[in-house]
């Protein structure tokens, strides 16, 4: 396979640079922005966000509880915002951070993955640590229709590190060893200096040291949660992933989606300056 996933997200970090905007309606952000708690308001909210950050930004991260909550008229709202956002032309991740084996895991692989299904994303975050195997059925039908994958590597929350830092017998820490077995399934489809479309969630106050974590190739995106509200800045891009800060997805939520309906536009517009003045160096 060539010319997948990961040289979209390529070409979209190129023209559009790195922030993703994060659609994560709070119950105290609807109240903020004046809109229910309820399905007709995450979709409100979820489609003002996305008429927000269309020809601003090149790729939006709908966050799946948020909707879920409201049952199965949440998913019709989130479906209407994806329809949108794959409308708008956006790089749409489906953070849902599935994780199952065999044929339940295929399934869900089958609900976001499949062109033409209600819940079409471009990608899925997948959860590994069942086993990075585990993943075997949405690997394949990622790669099957140049869809992606990010898989959880290295999260920043305190509840992760005994487990994602633990190490092998070969030394090797468990967040080291997913991405070299993801690594490998990348060299297996894409072309000499392409990136591949397997990605990987590293978070962005993620010490990568302290994690294990080093430069890896086949080059592939990086969706970083935690710059904004989570602490890390735009100046931290180039800082925490060195070499690997071509690759990265700066994902924000709060920190953009605090400004309300009528300050939304302003928000994205002033942090994309933020974040090209960063790479610039």
């Amino acid at each position: 396979m060539t010319g997948g996933f990961g040289e979209r997200v390529r070409a979209v970090l190129d023209a559009r640079g790195p922030l993703c905007v994060g659609i994560d309606p709070h119950e105290a952000l609807l109240a903020s922005w004046g809109l229910a708690a309820d399905a007709a308001g995450v979709r409100e909210f979820g489609l003002r966000t996305v008429e927000a950050a269309a020809e601003r930004v090149g790729i939006v991260k709908p966050q799946v509880s948020f909707f879920e909550r409201y049952g199965s008229a949440g998913f019709a709202a989130l479906e209407d915002v994806l329809g949108a956002a794959r409308d708008a032309g956006l790089i749409v991740i489906g953070d849902a951070k599935r994780g199952d084996i065999g044929s339940t895991m295929d399934a869900y692989a089958a609900a976001w993955l499949t062109p033409g299904s209600p819940l079409e994303v471009d990608a899925l975050t997948v959860n590994p640590f069942l086993g990075v195997g585990a993943l075997d059925g949405a690997f394949g039908l990622a790669a099957a229709h140049d869809k992606g994958l990010f898989v959880l590597a290295s999260t920043s929350n305190p509840e992760a590190t005994g487990l994602q830092r633990s190490t092998s017998a070969g030394g090797s820490t468990v967040s080291a060893e997913v991405v070299a077995e993801v690594s490998a399934r990348n060299a297996e489809t894409v072309a000499a200096g392409e990136w591949g479309g397997f990605g990987f969630v590293i978070g962005a106050t993620v010490e990568w040291t302290d994690a294990g974590l080093s430069a890896f190739s086949p080059v592939a995106p990086i969706l970083a949660p935690g710059f904004g509200a989570q602490g890390a800045s735009p100046s931290d891009l180039t800082s925490r992933f060195a070499g690997m800060s071509p690759a990265v997805i700066a994902s924000e939520s709060r920190s953009i989606l605090s400004a309300g309906p009528d300050g939304l536009a302003a928000a994205i517009d002033a942090r994309v300056a933020e974040y090209s003045e960063a790479l610039l160096g």
